[in-house]
């Protein structure tokens, strides 16, 4: 399916003035957001946007891969996508967005999604687990061709099979970049690791030696009189 758009023409009106982090400030405090729009060979262009249109696009089923009719005050039409964009880390708010002018007759290359389709049979009565190894891939093709995804159908695999980027089901509009050997999913066993107890024999203790030095034996000695030196006194 191509990531055709159902969304109306996204108006953009330039800014004017200088570009800095106080400008753009503003522009959010007025409930719009700053942008650039580049590419086909024309200038960049400062502009503002709706927010609310933005975020609508990016949370579509073609989402940031969606083409659409942007609409430059004082400039005519073009076919536009966004390639770039910033959210405020805590309250997840738009803070800019950067687009792309595509030329419909021009070959792009974009990130897909992969979804995965249906129950593997060796999850379903071996016991296994689905593991989603790459969860997009990227492909080459016209901006009409754009797939809002592709699905991979899993339902026939078994423990220990797997499907391969080449396996994705597409048309010949599209070519795969990259390792098409690469996995998209497969199905493993459960490893059950049984944790060896080792019992351990203590050997047991030998009596501490106590290390005296000049203490309590010598000490003791120490404080006997001498019986010779006290019978040479006398």
């Amino acid at each position: 399916m191509a990531a055709t758009s159902t969304i109306p023409a996204v108006v953009a009106t330039p800014r004017e003035g200088r570009f800095n982090k106080n400008a753009a400030r503003r522009v959010r405090v007025e409930g719009k957001i700053p942008a650039v729009v580049y590419g086909a060979g024309q200038a960049a262009v400062a502009v503002t946007l709706d927010p609310r249109i933005v975020t609508r696009i990016l949370h579509s089923d073609s989402g940031h891969n969606t083409i659409f009719d942007l609409d430059v005050t004082g400039s005519a039409a073009v076919k536009a996508m966004i390639v770039d964009w910033q959210h405020e880390p805590i309250k997840g708010a738009l803070l800019h967005v950067d687009l792309k002018r595509i030329a419909m007759d021009k070959m792009m290359r974009v990130s897909v999604p992969i979804q995965l389709t249906g129950v593997p049979v060796g999850v379903k009565t071996q016991g296994g687990i689905l593991e989603h190894v790459l969860r997009e891939v990227e492909v080459e093709c016209l901006p009409g061709d754009i797939p809002s995804h592709l699905d991979a159908d899993v339902s026939s695999l078994e423990i220990n099979q797997a499907i391969h980027v080449s396996d994705l089901p597409h048309s010949s509009s599209i070519k795969f970049l990259g390792d098409e050997g690469a996995t998209v999913a497969h199905v493993t066993a459960i490893k059950e690791e049984v944790a060896e107890v080792e019992e351990v024999v203590a050997a047991p203790a030998e009596p501490e030696v106590a290390k005296k030095g000049k203490g309590e034996t010598e000490a003791a000695a120490d404080a006997k009189p001498d019986a010779k030196s006290d019978a040479k006194k006398k």
